[in-house]
């Protein structure tokens, strides 16, 4: 199974590489169903796996131009702020037996699973019926910024970052195009400094944590292998069409949430 793991590893960075997202949803199941990691772990090194990853993709795009950073600024302050106090205080303060109903015992562990896997339910949604205009071709136009919905959507995002270990890719794009006015590929390259900017963040509330053990040489190795997939992905933009792409993981992640819920419930 780590085998398949390690395999795995390498889409992570290819979903980061082609649409700008998803790392996260595929790296917490790799690490709690492919190598045995329990919930709360495997969001710790998630947090360090596509903060690491998509800080790679960010630079990639910095150096294409494809990033605004005064936008990028706005959203991360109230984002890493808020995912680190998350990691650092609200997960740590979460029971490990939340609620017993007769023979089920929901535990922390089946909790923060149960509620990545609306998560994912939510990003599915969102990338299946995803209808906006490309607009490429407009990629010089000026930037517009509803300021206070930027800060908004940043805290949020940071909170979820910091619950499930998702990078929030789905929920940020959307924010930098309605909110920022940002055209696709500025979007995306933006989107990839915030999230590693977040997630390092909030892994640094995890590594302050003396009851958390990390296995270095795992993390370093499923890191590495994820930054050789953003390569692989970014070269692979220039033959798939990313609209189609986007719709077909879409599918494949509302198809992992369910079978998560299942798997936890039942």
């Amino acid at each position: 199974m780590e085998i398949i793991g390690y395999i795995a590893s390498i889409f992570i960075g290819i979903s980061l590489g082609l649409i700008g997202g998803g790392g996260s949803i595929l790296t917490v199941p790799v690490l709690v169903y492919l190598f045995g990691l329990d919930a709360e772990i495997s969001t710790a090194y998630s947090l360090f796996i596509v903060g690491s990853t998509a800080l790679v993709g960010g630079i990639r795009n910095a150096s294409l131009g494809n990033v605004n950073y005064k936008t990028a600024v706005v959203f991360t302050i109230p984002a890493f702020i808020a995912v680190y106090l998350t990691r650092a205080f609200v997960v740590p303060a979460i029971p490990s037996e939340i609620i017993t109903i007769g023979s089920f015992v929901l535990t922390k562990d089946i909790a923060i699973m149960i509620f990545f896997a609306i998560v994912m339910l939510a990003a599915s949604v969102s990338m299946i019926r995803n209808k906006r205009k490309d607009d490429t071709e407009d990629e010089n136009r000026a930037p517009e910024f509803n300021i206070p919905a930027i800060i908004i959507e940043g805290a949020v995002v940071g909170v979820l970052t910091g619950l499930v270990g998702a990078g929030g890719g789905f929920l940020i794009i959307p924010a930098l195009v309605l909110f920022a006015k940002l055209p696709m590929k500025k979007a995306v390259g933006t989107s990839l400094l915030i999230i590693a900017a977040k997630s390092l963040i909030g892994f640094i509330g995890d590594v302050q944590r003396p009851d958390l053990i990390i296995d270095w040489t795992l993390l370093f190795t499923v890191t590495a292998i994820a930054i050789l997939g953003i390569f692989i992905g970014i070269y692979l933009t220039k033959f798939i069409d990313g609209k189609k792409l986007k719709k077909g993981f879409g599918w494949f992640v509302l198809i992992m949430a369910v079978y998560i819920i299942l798997r936890q419930v039942l």
